[in-house]
């Protein structure tokens, strides 16, 4: 029997949701406003919230002062083929260890975990000198790639944990008609496991968007993405925070957007296998 909640309880867990949901989204919100603000008003104290000359001044000066549709493509790019990348290695990978695990499964899986303990400066020599030396410095191939390297581990862990949810026996079954290891993975595995899969992918794509170190320090100019594009309006002559604030709302629309839109299939996979 399902325990009764009373009204009171729901308006006050409600109202706690919004409290913090808010909490939460106040500084996206104030970043928008600022952006329609000059910079006399974003730099005005006390600030104002709503009463201020909405301007759209700053985003016509940003489009005028950097290539945004450039920008944007190459984080598209980068994020999309980071993304496919390690979800071809990590679904076979994670399949391995979920249905074929040996005695060194939970080591290698802490092993892969432990790569992402370092903190990226720790090898930015390196991978700096090894992208010079091939020749893969502000390329969209090589950002591709160590940002692939980066987030796999974590692709690898999720998608383990959505795989140990699915029934072996449907498998079992699927071997037993004759089904290659390759057509269990296509026709079997993938559609069962499609809510996490399609999480994992979504916020592989969002990590990779976000991506800033890397993108800072191994670009320039032909295969920088929007985060090179908002660094660029922080100069020595100082922050124009209208301007920053406009190059950053156009920065995150894009992804915004994709996650409106994928929000139930979100909810969908981070709550997959939750319930039996």
């Amino acid at each position: 029997m399902a325990r009764q909640v009373s009204t009171q309880r729901k308006i006050v867990n409600t109202a706690a949701a919004w409290t913090v949901g808010f909490i939460i989204f106040f500084p996206i919100l104030w970043m928008v406003l600022t952006s329609f603000k000059t910079e006399l008003d974003a730099f005005a104290i006390p600030p104002s919230f709503l009463f201020f000359d909405w301007t759209i001044e700053n985003y016509a000066t940003v489009q005028e002062r950097s290539d945004y549709l450039h920008h944007a493509m190459n984080s598209i790019i980068i994020a999309g083929g980071s993304t496919l990348i390690a979800m071809l290695i990590a679904v076979p990978a994670a399949w391995s260890m979920a249905f074929a695990p040996s005695h060194r499964t939970k080591d290698i899986l802490l092993w892969m975990l432990s790569t992402k303990m370092l903190p990226p400066v720790g090898v930015l020599v390196p991978i700096y000198l090894i992208f010079r030396d091939f020749g893969l410095l502000d390329s969209r191939s090589g950002l591709i790639f160590i940002l692939c390297l980066g987030n796999l581990p974590i692709v690898i862990w999720m998608l383990f944990s959505y795989f140990k949810e699915i029934p072996k026996d449907i498998l079992e079954a699927a071997r037993m008609d004759g089904a290659t290891i390759g057509k269990e993975l296509v026709y079997v595995l993938t559609p069962m496991a499609v809510p996490g899969i399609a999480s994992t992918l979504l916020l592989n794509f969002i990590l990779a968007w976000n991506e800033a170190f890397w993108t800072l320090n191994l670009t320039t100019s032909e295969a920088a993405p929007l985060t090179v594009f908002i660094a660029s309006y922080s100069s020595p002559e100082g922050l124009f925070w209208a301007k920053l604030s406009a190059a950053s709302t156009l920065a995150i629309a894009p992804i915004l957007v994709l996650g409106w839109f994928s929000q139930k299939q979100l909810v969908r996979g981070l709550t997959f296998g939750a319930v039996k």
